[in-house]
């Protein structure tokens, strides 16, 4: 019998000082079973960098570690293209090759210790491909980890490279670093 993923709810008041950008949103995230918090809390912090105001272009969860054939976070159109691919932690050069042929932009976001080590064994082959990386200080996102609970209510603000988090009892900052 298969294990089900744990379902987590977010209700974020993001203010995003880079982009003009003030939503209220209401996320609902499954946690895979083999998925540890800190990767679902990279989810959700690149959801809220990705958030945008254009209806049109729709940015969503897919079933991510369920399905090995999308990323974590994609953006559609309404008539189902991909303009933008989202994988979060590393990924193989096979199928980041894939992901810029899919889709019109990629990214990725990198998040623990082995990050670095990762990159420079990987950064050569990844040069040819259209394709940001960025990585997360692995500190700082166990920390946030640490304040997950089921129904979630926090405030983040996006300035510059941070996340400043607000949760229920601490206030906490998520920076990441583009990958070079």
């Amino acid at each position: 019998m298969a294990l089900k993923p744990t379902i987590y709810k977010f209700t974020i008041t993001l203010a995003d000082l880079n982009n003009q950008h003030y939503p209220k949103l209401n996320l609902t995230v499954a946690q895979h079973p083999s998925e540890t918090l800190e990767r679902m809390m990279v989810r959700v912090l690149v959801f809220c960098l990705h958030s945008h105001d254009d209806s049109e272009n729709l940015l969503a969860f897919t079933k991510g570690l369920s399905s090995v054939e999308e990323p974590d976070i994609w953006q559609k159109t309404l008539d189902d293209q991909l303009l933008t691919w989202i994988d979060v932690g590393e990924p193989s050069f096979e199928r980041m090759k894939k992901a810029c042929r899919l889709s019109k932009h990629t990214f990725v976001y990198s998040f623990n210790t082995k990050s670095d080590v990762w990159w420079k064994q990987n950064k050569q082959q990844f040069d040819a491909l259209p394709i940001q990386f960025f990585a997360f200080e692995w500190e700082q996102i166990k920390a946030l980890a640490k304040q997950v609970e089921r129904t979630t209510n926090w405030s983040i603000t996006i300035s510059d490279e941070s996340l400043f988090v607000s949760t229920k009892t601490e206030q906490l900052e998520a920076q990441w670093r583009v990958l070079e």
